[in-house]
């Protein structure tokens, strides 16, 4: 006799017992309990069935003709799709050692016959509730092996689990396919031996050893690693310990291959010396073009002392020709000559300085001393405007650290601006270069002036490439200006004054603060 009960089925229950009088005692114990009820009163129905349904719980009576309680408990362990059943062991034999082989064969617990309703019924809801509980944790495990697994699988990145040794016991498929090989070739294999070719030589100071053997973290970029095919690789790779309550049982190891990445890296930092090139080549043009303005009025600036020079001269030769020459006069005069020609050769070192290609890169630069030095060679500028210059320079500036050829560029090209906007407005107002402390880490140098001032609509593109407002003018100057301070490590930036005029700004880096914000205060 062999059916189903009941479909009520959250719960199945196996009632296997070769008396037909007890399969009905069970059935009224149970039948109004919530159970999916399954009968069976033999041994290979009872296989068949538990095959079928995997019940949670099966009152399995021991004394059965042709196959007895304890075989049947043996094949439904053997079998992997009923081995999590609990077997309930129901039987007449009372002695201790019936009891003892049915524990060692698999069996959950043991009822005595004849049993009482209230202990069949306590003890299936218990069996079943803990079963239950079993198989869900057993599922979520299951889905949660197979989460990690489509995780790990999805990962580009090579993933390692060594144990304590560096023997490698778990692969991820990215590992096979930076290694170039299937991942049954890796487990087993020594991390250390297949990936380096020192690991016989000098084995404390591998890659990972100290996370195996001491569970210290580590991160290191831009190793040279080996492939199965004993070609390498630079690599990038994090280890980290694997502890179990505290004890070290190896490594898990993350790695990938930066070969692509470094070759960018190497085009980007190519990228960024052709344009720091260009950068230097467009500021040496915008230098000549300055000096291309200037050169009538230095031409007038070495003049002056070569005039002076050349009549001092012919004032010593007229003293030398006299029987008794005044001695003291004639070196008052050469002293003269040799005064002029300090002033003739300080002109034209400031134009050679001001002219070379700016190869020393970035200086600790005093900044009062770099400002006297532009004002000076902006005296040209100042004659020719007929304006002034005042520097002002607030007290115990810090030192800054830039390029003092591009800097002074950025300072002449603003005072020159500066000047040609004063004489535009007719003004006698002395243009005002300034200098302050800007915050912690920069230095603020401005220079104001009270000319004509910039229109509102070209506020927002005085710093644009070939936009200018001069008609002869090109429009590169205050763009190589913001270019150049860029490179420094600063900003520059244009203020309109509330009384007219304008003024423009630019900060610098104190020395020693490289890296620190540079902006303006707000």
């Amino acid at each position: 006799m062999t059916e189903t009960v009941s479909e009520n089925s959250e719960v199945t229950v196996l009632l296997v017992d070769d008396n037909p009088q007890n399969l009905k005692v069970l059935y009224e114990t149970l039948k109004d309990k919530g159970y999916r009820l399954l009968i069976a009163n033999e041994g290979e129905k009872a296989l068949d069935l538990a095959h079928r349904h995997h019940p949670e719980v099966i009152l399995l009576d021991i004394m059965m003709p042709e196959m007895d309680g304890y075989e049947v408990c043996e094949r439904l362990k053997a079998d992997p799709q009923t081995a999590d059943c609990a077997v309930v062991f129901l039987s007449a034999l009372d002695d201790l050692q019936a009891k003892v082989k049915g524990f060692s064969l698999g069996g959950a617990d043991y009822i005595s016959k004849p049993f009482q309703s209230q202990e069949v019924i306590a003890r299936v809801k218990t069996h079943a509730q803990v079963i239950r509980l079993e198989r869900e944790l057993q599922a979520r495990n299951r889905e949660l092996q197979g989460d990690q697994t489509r995780i790990l699988n999805s990962i580009s990145e090579g993933i390692y689990g060594l144990d304590e040794n560096g023997i490698i016991e778990f692969a991820n498929p990215a590992a096979g396919m930076i290694m170039g090989c299937p991942l049954e070739d890796l487990i087993g294999k020594s991390f250390f031996d297949l990936h380096f070719t020192t690991a016989s030589d000098s084995e404390d100071n591998l890659p990972v050893m100290a996370t195996c053997r001491q569970g210290v973290a580590e991160n290191q970029r831009d190793i040279r690693m080996l492939r199965a095919d004993g070609s390498g690789f630079p690599a990038e790779y994090r280890s980290t310990p694997k502890l179990d309550d505290e004890e070290l049982h190896g490594a898990v190891v993350v790695f990938r291959d930066i070969t692509t990445e470094l070759e960018n890296e190497q085009a980007l930092e190519d990228a960024r010396a052709m344009v720091q090139e260009q950068r230097d080549q467009l500021a040496h043009t915008s230098r000549l073009s300055t000096m291309g303005e200037m050169a009538a009025g230095f031409a007038h600036e070495v003049n002056q002392p070569l005039t002076a020079i050349t009549n001092y001269a012919r004032v010593a030769k007229r003293m030398m020709g006299k029987e008794q020459p005044d001695l003291g006069l004639l070196q008052e005069t050469l002293d003269k000559v040799e005064a002029q020609s300090h002033r003739a050769s300080e002109i034209i070192r400031r134009i050679r300085r001001f002219m070379k290609k700016p190869a020393t890169g970035k200086e600790i630069l005093s900044v009062p001393g770099l400002l006297e030095d532009t004002r000076q060679f902006a005296e040209v500028d100042m004659r020719n405007n007929e304006g002034g210059i005042e520097v002002q320079v607030e007290d115990s500036l810090p030192d800054v650290l830039a390029d003092p050829i591009q800097v002074q560029q950025v300072a002449l090209n603003l005072i020159r601006n500066a000047l040609e906007a004063t004489r535009s407005a007719g003004a006698a107002t002395p243009v005002e270069v300034s200098a302050r402390r800007c915050g912690d880490h920069c230095v603020r140098v401005q220079v104001r002036d009270h000319g004509i001032g910039v229109a509102e609509e070209a506020e927002e593109k005085l710093f644009h490439p070939f936009h200018t407002t001069k008609d002869e003018g090109m429009g590169i100057g205050l763009a190589t200006c913001r270019s150049l301070i860029q490179a420094q490590g600063g900003e520059i930036g244009y203020e309109r004054p509330d009384d007219g005029g304008a003024c423009f700004w630019f900060t610098l880096p104190v020395s020693g603060a490289e890296g620190e914000l540079c902006a303006p205060e707000e």
